[in-house]
């Protein structure tokens, strides 16, 4: 087979939310010659929509809690019933704004979406840029004041009444943290997922399904998120801009997708040719 390709949504495949053309048709001709491209987001399988899933032969969900191959489902990872809770209460006392992410739907508490669409600027007329990333989370949110029964992969946080690192070390060592892909939310937003599960966990479970030699993985990516993912793939490719961390394990560094990167990243992967 040729490479296997993992790549990253936002920031970038998509560029606040939508893919830019040009990378829709290079991931159609790099497939079309044989490689297998898959989608490796920190998002849940229910905030990528159908027009991007189609593009892919597979994705990795859930920043590595969940993975899904040609339409079967390989991995699905929960958090525990009673480490939910906790997560919930301590969020809870934190006046957090939150999202529960399930590959089904995100879940939230029915005063998230505004606090949501303020913080991101949606349909705002203020000068501030309208934020297709943030309307897209808000427009999918199941709201209840009851979400005990969720079962969740992960949680994105948007604010909070402290900064989130020192939240998160509440919930330590079963949890991890990482700051959110969006700068300008600040050190109140990031993820929670389980400390044991990343990016490359689904990466190398779907490596394994295909059979894949570790010479042929490539991992792109521009965030905390796709750390391990990168340090674990044969070729790591990153966005220019990234953290120095990312940028310090890249064996390629491309323009972001606004530039549409991946078709440079393509071609001198030899993955168009």
């Amino acid at each position: 087979m040729g490479k296997i390709v993992f790549i990253d949504f936002d920031g970038t495949l998509a560029d606040r939310g939508v893919v830019p053309p040009p990378h829709a048709e290079v991931i159609r001709e790099a497939r079309s010659r044989g490689h297998r491209i898959l989608l490796c987001t920190g998002r849940p399988r229910s905030l990528v929509s159908d027009e991007v899933r189609v593009l892919f032969d597979g994705m990795v969900g859930a920043a590595g809690a969940y993975l899904e191959v040609d339409g079967e489902v390989l991995l699905d990872r929960r958090f525990p019933a009673e480490l939910g809770d906790r997560v919930r209460a301590l969020l809870d006392a934190h006046d957090a704004a939150y999202i529960l992410e399930t590959p089904d739907a995100v879940h939230a508490r029915p005063t998230t979406p505004a606090r949501i669409a303020s913080l991101m600027h949606v349909g705002q007329d203020d000068g501030s840029p309208t934020s297709t990333t943030g309307g897209d989370i808000v427009d999918a949110l199941r709201v209840s004041d009851d979400l005990s029964t969720v079962s969740f992969s992960k949680v994105a946080n948007f604010d909070a009444n402290a900064p989130m690192s020192e939240v998160a070390n509440q919930l330590q060592p079963e949890v991890g943290f990482v700051p959110s892909s969006m700068a300008t939310l600040g050190d109140r937003a990031g993820e929670l997922y389980l400390a044991e599960v990343n990016k490359s966990v689904g990466m190398m479970m779907a490596v394994e399904h295909f059979g894949a030699d570790h010479a042929d993985i490539v991992a792109i990516g521009d965030g905390y998120n796709d750390l391990e993912m990168l340090t674990d793939a044969a070729t790591a490719v990153v966005i220019e801009g990234s953290p120095e961390p990312l940028l310090a394990l890249a064996d390629l560094v491309v323009p972001p997708p606004e530039q549409a990167g991946l078709v440079e990243a393509f071609a001198r992967l030899g993955l168009t040719e």
